[in-house]
């Protein structure tokens, strides 16, 4: 993603915007996860390496604020992010 909204807001219903905006910020931290743990995973120097992998671990922290804050605006995204969860539970039993 690198800094740019996957969605064009300005063509989002407003009454979506929200969890729009929320989806946004979660892909960013993501994205933001994944860099930090590649070139941690690059480095040699174990301060730059400590250092990016506290910092994707904040990032972590970000997704699940903004996460909470979708499930609390997106009752269908909670229900299915529950389904999926149980359909592992139920694959994973086997």
């Amino acid at each position: 993603m690198l800094s740019k909204i996957p969605v064009d807001l300005s063509k989002v219903d407003q009454k979506d915007i929200n969890k729009e905006i929320l989806r946004a910020a979660i892909i960013a931290e993501l994205d933001a996860i994944n860099l930090y743990e590649q070139m941690a995973g690059l480095t040699d120097n174990d301060e730059v390496k400590r250092v990016l992998m506290d910092v994707a671990l904040e990032e972590k922290t970000h997704v699940g604020e903004f996460q909470t804050l979708l499930l609390r605006a997106d009752e269908q995204q909670r229900e299915e992010l529950s389904a999926g969860e149980r359909e592992v539970d139920e694959e994973l039993s086997k």
